[in-house]
Formats: structure tokens, sequence, C-alpha cells
């Protein structure tokens, strides 16, 4: 499905899964244990590769300046990218999905959660070794402190989207699938 700004039924979806998102994003709760990137990736999947890209950076971006964790600061434009590839990829995954068979969609669906936010880790991390050096830290000393710093994150929240997106995509489309809402999308 392609998101057009003139489907006022598309619109409203679109609002309220942003909204849900930054709700839960100003939530307290644990490092790195978020719903975010499922949500993003389910809006890709609903809506498009564009849609999500742009849904997954304006959900980063608000959460930068709100965020419960504090201001994002010049990691801000590392995670709206990585959110983006995580929505742009969501829309990208519908494509080569041929039927709705749980078995399957809860492997792909966890390994790809694995995966995209094995990725997002990785480039916010850069972000950080960019912030490190701005400060005036040595190169390998940047890399060697982000790194020893965002692992045991990074390991939470790839373990964490791993049982998310395994656990909760399948029912998540499936029932907006049957959702007078989205039914009669298009």
């Amino acid at each position: 499905m392609v998101f057009h700004a003139g489907n006022p039924r598309k619109v409203a979806v679109a609002s309220v899964l942003a909204a849900v998102c930054l709700a839960i994003q100003l939530v307290p709760r644990p490092p790195n244990v978020e719903f975010t990137s499922l949500l993003t990736f389910v809006v890709g999947f609903l809506f498009g590769s564009v849609f999500g890209f742009l849904f997954g950076c304006f959900v980063m971006f608000v959460n930068g300046f709100f965020s419960s964790w504090g201001f994002a600061g010049l990691n801000m434009p590392f995670q709206m990218v990585g959110m983006g590839v995580v929505g742009f990829f969501g829309g990208f995954y519908v494509r080569y999905v041929r039927s709705y068979v749980f078995g399957r969609l809860w492997i792909e669906a966890a390994v790809s959660g694995a995966v995209l936010t094995l990725f997002y880790d990785f480039l916010t991390n850069f972000g950080m070794v960019l912030y490190y050096m701005i400060s005036g830290v040595a190169v390998d000393l940047a890399f060697g402190v982000a790194l020893v710093y965002g692992v045991p994150f990074m390991v939470v929240h790839v373990l964490s989207n791993f049982a998310l997106f395994g656990i909760l995509f399948y029912p998540l489309i499936k029932t907006l699938n049957h959702t007078l809402m989205v039914k009669n999308f298009g």
C-alpha cells in the first residue's frame, strides 16, 4: 500500500501509530527495550518504504528532544537515519511476504528485527564515536569507549527486538488487516 495524503483513513491510522510510538518512547522503561522499531517496521509494511523511512525519522526527531533519557544531541541524525532504515525495510519486506503464515513470519520477523536493530545500534554507536572525537578524544580511544559502553546496551536491544518482532509482528499485522480502517485502504 502506498500512502496518499488525500485518504483521511490512512492519515488517521498513521497519526495514531505516530502518537502511540511517541507515547511509548516517552514512558520510562529499561534502556533499549522499546517498541518504536517494531511500530516503525509495521508502518513501513502498511504504507510503503518511503513513508516508513519518513515515519522513523520523524519519531526519532521528536524523541530526540523529549526522551525520558534526555536530549539526543549530535547523535540525533544517526538515530533518525537508523530508524528510517527500519521503516524503509518494513516496506521492502511486504513485497516478499506471500502469505501470513505464523511459523514463517515469526522467524523472518524476529531475524529482521535483530538485524535491523544491530544496524541501528552500530550506526548510533558510530554517532557517539564522532561525538567523542569532536570532544577531543583520540580516534582509537573514541571507538573503544563507544563500543565498550554500547555493547551491553546493544545486546539487550537486539535480543529484546528479536523477541518483540517475533512475538508481536504477526498478531499486529493480522489485527490491522482485519480492522475496518485498514481493510478499506486502497
